[in-house]
C-alpha cells in the first residue's frame, strides 16, 4: 500500500512519476529541464529539486534512480566531482566521439585485444562507456585523473545525494554492466580495467540486489538501488524472457531479456549488460535505423509521414529494388567503411514509392539482422517493443512484422524509464515489508499499447530477408 517514485535523469531533464505501489498506476508526476550550461552533477540536482516542487515527492514511501546512460562522476578524496560529468548519450560532438572512439581502441589493444577483454567483461570497450571516458580523462586531463578517488554514474551519485552522501556508493547489476569494467559472468567488478584506464586504482560503488535498498533519506524515504536509463526503461515496459526492445533513433538497437549472460563474443556486435531484475540483456547496435529514412525522405523532397505513405503504395518487395542501408558503416555486419547500396534498379522499379519501400524493408531487414545475431546465441525472442517517434509511422507498424519475424507491441506513449524506477522502488520496499519475495517484483499491469502480427505476410517477410540477405552477402562477403 502507498506510493512511491521515479525519477528519471535524463541527459536534459529530470522526470518524475508518483505510482500506485499495487497497481502502477500513476498518481502525479513532475518535470524540469537541467540548466543550460555545461552538464554538472550539481546541475542534476537543481532539476531534480525543481521537478520535485509543488509536492511531488510528498507522502512518498520510496524513491527508485534512473539516469542517462554512461554519465561518469569521478569523485576526489572529499567526495566532490574532478570534473564536469562526462555527458551520456547524446552529449557527445564530434571532436569528443572521436576521442572516446580513440581511448575505446587504445584500452582494446592494451589487454591484448577483444578476445581479451570479452572473456573479462562480456563486450569490447566502446567509446560511449565509462571506462574509455575515464581512458580519456587520464589521457587529457592527467592532473585531474591523478585526484580521482571514486567513480560512479549518474544514477550512483543522484542515489548517494539523496541519501545524505554515506560513506560508500551504492549501484545494481545493470548499471554496474554499462561501465565496462564489471563481469556480468562474474558478477563482479575487475578494478583492474579501470586501474589500466584511469592509471590508479580507486573506490567503485557496492553492487547490490536488484530489490536490495541502498538506504533511507534523512527523512526517512526508502531508496532503492537504482539502475540505468536502459535497464530502466526494459523494466517498466514490463518485458521478461523472450521479449525483445528494439529502438528506432538515428541508429537503432535491439536487446532481449535472457536468463544467462551469452558466451564471450570477440566480434563486438553484442554488448552485454545486465537487466534490473536479475537477469540479462545484451544489446546489439546498428549504426543505420532512421537516418535511411530521414535520407530517402529527403532525396525524394517529403517527410517522413509522406515517405510512409509511399512505400504503402508499392509492392512487398519493392519491385526487386534491395537497400543496403550501410549510409554510415555498419556494426551489424561489421563493415566500419561500407557505404549504401541500391541494388535491382529497372526502369518500371523507378518510382517514388519502390524507392521508399526499399528504404523501409532496407531499415528493418538491417534490425532484423541485429536481432539475429542474439538468437543465434540462444536468445529466445517471441514478440518486439518498438520504441521511438519511427514506430508510429504506418508502414513500420505494417512491414515490421513480417520482417522480424514476431509480433510486434507499439507502446502507448510514456515515461517508461521514470516508471521502471518506480517499479524498483516499490520492489524494494515490499521485500522490506514482507509483501514481496527478493526474486519476484511487484506485478504492475502491462501497459496500453497495440500489437501487430504477422499473419499471412510471414512467407513474404521471409522472402524478402532471402533476398536482403543474398545481395548483403554478395556486395560484403567479408562481412
Amino acid at each position: 500500500m502507498g506510493i512511491v517514485a521515479g525519477l528519471d535523469s535524463s541527459s536534459v531533464y529530470t522526470r518524475i512519476v508518483v505510482c500506485d505501489t499495487d497497481t502502477g498506476q500513476v498518481v502525479r508526476h513532475g518535470h524540469a529541464d537541467h540548466p543550460k550550461e555545461e552538464a554538472t552533477p550539481e546541475a542534476w540536482l537543481h532539476s531534480l529539486g525543481e521537478a520535485a516542487g509543488g509536492g511531488v515527492l510528498e507522502d512518498v514511501a520510496a524513491i527508485g534512480v534512473a539516469a542517462q546512460p554512461h554519465a561518469v562522476v569521478a569523485l576526489d578524496e572529499s567526495g566532490a566531482p574532478v570534473r564536469a560529468a562526462s555527458p551520456g548519450v547524446g552529449g557527445e560532438d564530434r571532436a569528443r566521439t572521436a576521442a572516446l572512439d580513440a581511448a575505446a581502441r587504445e584500452l582494446t589493444d592494451a589487454l591484448g585485444g577483444p578476445d581479451t577483454w570479452t572473456r573479462a567483461v562480456g563486450s569490447v570497450p566502446q567509446g560511449g562507456q565509462p571506462v574509455a571516458r575515464l581512458r580519456r580523462l587520464a589521457r587529457e586531463h592527467p592532473e585531474a585523473a591523478r585526484r580521482v578517488a571514486g567513480v560512479a554514474l549518474a544514477q550512483d551519485w543522484l542515489v548517494w545525494q539523496l541519501l545524505g552522501r554515506p560513506a560508500r556508493m551504492a549501484t545494481d547489476r545493470g548499471g554496474a554492466s554499462s561501465t565496462g569494467y564489471w563481469s556480468p559472468v562474474g558478477g563482479e567488478w575487475r578494478p583492474e580495467l579501470v586501474e589500466l584506464a584511469l592509471g590508479h586504482a580507486v573506490a567503485l560503488p557496492e553492487v547490490l540486489a536488484p530489490a536490495q535498498p541502498a538506504g533511507r533519506t534523512p527523512e526517512g524515504q526508502l531508496i532503492s538501488a537504482g539502475t540505468g536509463e536502459t535497464m530502466a526503461a526494459a523494466f517498466g515496459l514490463g518485458v521478461g524472457p523472450g521479449d525483445a526492445v528494439l529502438s528506432l533513433g538515428a541508429s537503432g538497437s535491439v536487446c532481449a531479456v535472457h536468463h544467462a549472460a551469452l558466451p564471450p563474443d570477440s566480434s563486438g556486435a553484442v554488448t552485454a549488460y545486465a537487466d534490473a531484475t536479475g537477469h540479462h540483456l545484451p544489446v546489439v547496435r546498428t549504426l543505420n535505423a532512421v537516418r535511411v529514412l530521414r535520407g530517402t525522405a529527403e532525396l525524394l523532397g517529403c517527410d517522413l509521414p509522406a515517405l510512409s505513405d509511399l512505400a504503402l503504395r508499392s509492392t512487398p518487395g519493392a519491385h526487386g529494388l534491395v537497400f543496403l542501408p550501410y549510409l554510415a558503416g555498419e556494426r551489424v555486419p561489421a563493415l566500419p567503411h561500407a557505404a549504401g547500396t541500391l541494388t535491382g534498379l529497372r526502369r518500371e522499379s523507378m518510382k517514388p514509392e519502390h524507392l521508399a519501400r526499399a528504404a523501409f524493408e532496407g531499415m528493418l531487414c538491417g534490425l532484423a539482422d541485429a536481432a539475429d545475431v542474439l538468437r543465434e546465441r540462444g536468445v529466445r525472442i517471441d514478440r518486439f517493443f518498438l520504441l521511438g517517434a519511427a514506430a508510429d509511422l504506418p508502414a513500420v507498424r505494417e512491414l515490421a512484422p513480417a520482417l522480424l519475424g514476431a509480433p510486434v507491441v507499439i507502446p502507448a506513449p510514456a515515461a517508461y524509464t521514470a516508471l521502471g524506477a518506480a517499479r524498483q522502488a516499490a520492489w524494494a520496499l515490499g521485500v522490506e515489508q514482507g509483501r514481496l519475495t527478493p526474486d519476484t517484483p511487484p506485478k504492475w499491469p502491462e501497459q496500453d499499447g497495440e500489437t501487430y502480427h504477422p499473419g499471412d505476410d510471414l512467407p513474404t517477410g521471409k522472402a524478402i530477408r532471402q533476398q536482403y540477405g543474398a545481395v548483403r552477402d554478395t556486395t560484403h562477403p567479408q562481412g
